[in-house]
């Protein structure tokens, strides 16, 4: 996997795009788009660009064009746009800014100023992004946290939806955590949370959303995945925490599984069906999978 940052140069001037290249392909990894609408498309590709370099007067679609449009789509709105173009009176600048571009390169560029510039603004976005992620995710396990879940549980119901897709949400409880606290100490007991996250993460799909919800409680947000198909990487992931003791200590979860249906169409409405799988699973003898409306694994 490329380690490099990513910046992509748009400009419809072949002589212009190899010029920015080897300037910079030492250091980043470059994509090159010569069009507004391939600058566009390469921006929503992963991974995703961490600084465009955006030439103003190309055709069809202009650079003040493109910003606006990337500025408008969530996935590509906080990626740095720096300008590169011949205008140079501070009323193009100044346009370019409040469009929402960074900074502003004039042609003839020069190289010093161009690498400099783009490193600034890269480290800037880097900084940005590791900022991000910290208040997304949960600092003892490293899954996402409860806030992320819960907006991200609205847009894939939305997604899922739009598209006519099954989704499913998985609740995981460790089963007796607090005899596990109270027994081998509160240090163990995050050895323990840490090793179930990892279980989840490494055995989830690269698409699903695995969080850490409260406690000893995470959830598990599946989407294009039937009630069905929720219940058997459930029972995997039953089976696999139990034959996964960790420090010598035996750990067991129940599972609680409900998907998207007519008239529970909500994040909410299908978390608390997951949830109350998850009270049926341990009211009868825990270390078992319950799905919403069907019979128990294990």
């Amino acid at each position: 996997m490329n380690q490099k940052p990513v910046i992509l140069i748009v400009d419809d001037v072949p002589v212009n795009v190899q010029a920015l290249a080897v300037l910079l392909s030492d250091e980043y990894f470059v994509k090159v788009a010569t069009s507004g609408g391939k600058a566009i498309e390469l921006a929503n590709q992963d991974p995703s660009p961490d600084l465009i370099l955006l030439d103003v007067e190309m055709p069809e679609m202009d650079g003040h064009q493109v910003c606006g449009l990337l500025k408008s789509m969530p996935k590509t709105a906080n990626i740095p746009v720096i300008f590169v173009t011949a205008k140079d009176t501070e009323v193009d600048e100044e346009h370019g800014l409040e469009l929402g571009a960074v900074d502003y390169i004039i042609k003839p560029f020069r190289p010093a100023i161009v690498k400099a510039r783009v490193k600034t603004h890269v480290t800037l976005k880097q900084q940005h992004d590791r900022f991000a992620a910290i208040a997304l995710k949960d600092q003892l396990t490293g899954l996402y946290n409860r806030h992320y879940l819960m907006e991200e549980g609205v847009a894939r119901i939305a997604h899922a939806q739009r598209h006519q897709q099954d989704l499913s949400i998985v609740v995981v409880d460790i089963d007796h955590f607090k005899k596990i606290n109270d027994t081998f100490g509160h240090l163990a007991g995050d050895r323990v949370l840490q090793h179930i996250a990892r279980l989840i993460e490494t055995n989830k799909r690269k698409e699903d959303i695995a969080a850490r919800f409260g406690g000893e409680e995470f959830v598990l947000i599946m989407e294009n995945c039937s009630l069905l198909h929720a219940g058997e990487k459930a029972e995997y992931l039953r089976q696999l925490i139990e034959a996964s003791p960790i420090d010598g200590i035996q750990v067991t979860a129940s599972f609680g599984t409900a998907q998207m249906q007519e008239g529970i169409t909500d994040f909410e409405g299908i978390l608390k069906n997951a949830d109350d799988a998850l009270y049926k699973a341990k009211e009868s003898g825990r270390n078992r999978v319950h799905m919403y409306g069907e019979e128990h694994y294990g």
